[in-house]
């Protein structure tokens, strides 16, 4: 069967380089620097383009800058608005808080600098823990270890790939600050487990939502549930403004200290609401995680488009889900009651194969991306299986931060959460495709039909 050519158009902030001149994985392309280029920057490193490309496959017409963004950002350079929360900084966040149906939203320069300002914005400090599931990006977590908080990590319902909510809660205890589900690859939590189990110790909920831009659960938005919702806005993701992120909240409290921590020079005119903080602004707490108002404008324009971009990539990947019931071994991921899929941010499906004989995942994949290019096993690690959690560290030397036996941590081994192993063992990432060509649903089908017989010989 002839090799198919598909653009990875949504993909994994874990850039990876196999050897080649240019490599495009889970979105990203790795590519050698020239010599001259080597030479200027005095480095032989590589640099990774953390950017939706635009579509080079004869599947996918999707282009992720058009003329609208050059115009925004062409335009809002003439008007000099290029720093601090000029008017389309707040036109946005104004759009953004409407749209989630929150009281305040506020811009900041990246996904992890949104979470750190709803942790800041809880009083989120040392001695605290922080409960998340174990395979996330690193970064729904990192900013916890930086405010002297200890991770504690709970187990995935390897049906869904999301927060187990009964294991999360046999990881509450009296130090638990906050618990952060996570909307992976655009699938939505089971909120009202997650809910009920919070709100009856008392624990609030921060919601990650870096890769489910538009996504809902019964009828709210996700990243309204909780206490406060946190979005990326980095190059590959639905909405971008190349690097960028937004914090929503209805709390007062958390807003406004999340606007001390990172808006210097800009807190009096995000119109905080009380006269608590009042003698620390302008200059809040001196941090700086505002947004470059080049992006948020790109992002803006973005954020008009995202409703035909999840029509798109629900339809294509819907159409994939409803084929793997003709391929042995093959099926889609279980959605929770009430929830409605976005962003879309990868799309992966389980692979069983190995149940009735056949060979393990990874195998499996090898011979899947002999025929669909970007087809790979998932591109989160489990946390508990890196270094940094297996076996703690000194984050702020001389045995001190909230990695370190000295203040209890006792790290993680394999086999502490078998939902999360069982998932990594046996998840098969897809191509995800923003605006294919009639029929391309099909091919990918095919595509796979064809592996799964080839290995079953």
């Amino acid at each position: 069967m002839k090799r198919l050519g598909i653009a990875i158009l949504a993909g994994a902030e874990r850039p990876q380089y196999n050897g080649d001149e240019t490599s495009t994985i889970s979105g990203f392309r790795s590519k050698n620097m020239s010599d001259d280029r080597q030479q200027e920057s005095g480095s032989a490193g590589r640099a990774f383009i953390q950017t939706v490309q635009a579509a080079v496959s004869d599947l996918d017409q999707w282009s992720q800058i058009t003329e609208a963004e050059v115009a925004m950002a062409t335009e809002m350079t003439r008007r000099n608005e290029l720093s601090g929360g000029t008017p389309v900084v707040r036109e946005f966040e104004e759009e953004w808080r409407r749209w989630i149906g929150t009281r305040f939203a506020v811009t900041v320069m990246n996904g992890t600098a949104s979470l750190y300002s709803a942790y800041f914005g809880l009083g989120v400090g040392p001695g605290d823990e922080m409960i998340c599931p174990v395979n996330t990006w690193i970064c729904t977590i990192a900013p916890a270890l930086l405010l002297g908080a200890k991770p504690v990590f709970c187990d995935v319902d390897p049906d869904t790939l999301l927060m187990d909510p009964e294991d999360m809660r046999r990881r509450i205890t009296s130090k638990t600050r906050c618990i952060v589900p996570v909307h992976l690859w655009g699938n939505v939590c089971d909120m009202d487990a997650i809910m009920t189990i919070a709100d009856g110790h008392g624990i609030p909920v921060v919601e990650d939502c870096s890769h489910a831009h538009g996504a809902r659960y019964k009828g709210r938005m996700c990243g309204s549930i909780g206490i406060a919702g946190c979005w990326s806005l980095q190059g590959s993701k639905p909405v971008s403004a190349g690097e960028g992120g937004v914090l929503a909240t209805d709390d007062q409290e958390l807003f406004e200290r999340a606007c001390l921590v990172g808006q210097v020079n800009r807190v009096a005119g995000i119109d905080l609401v009380g006269a608590k903080y009042a003698e620390l602004q302008p200059l809040g707490l001196g941090m700086k995680f505002r947004a470059h108002p080049l992006g948020i404008g790109i992002a803006k324009v973005q954020l008009a488009r995202l409703p035909e971009l999840n029509r798109r990539r629900r339809a294509y990947v819907e159409e994939v889900e409803a084929g793997l019931a003709e391929i042995p071994g093959l099926r889609p991921l279980r959605r929770c009651e009430g929830a409605e899929r976005a962003g879309f941010y990868g799309f992966p499906i389980i692979y069983e194969g190995d149940k009735d004989g056949g060979p393990p995942a990874e195998r499996f994949i090898v011979e899947v991306g002999k025929r669909i290019a970007g087809a790979s096993v998932t591109p989160y690690p489990n946390l508990h299986e890196l270094p940094l959690f297996a076996k703690g560290f000194d984050i702020f030397t001389r045995n001190r931060g909230p990695l370190c036996a000295s203040e209890g941590y006792q790290g993680y081994k394999p086999g502490d959460f078998p939902g999360a192993e069982l998932a990594c063992r046996r998840t098969v990432m897809l191509p995800i495709l923003s605006d294919p060509v009639p029929g391309a649903a099909r091919r990918i089908l095919d595509a796979l039909r064809e592996a799964a017989q080839r290995q079953g010989r």
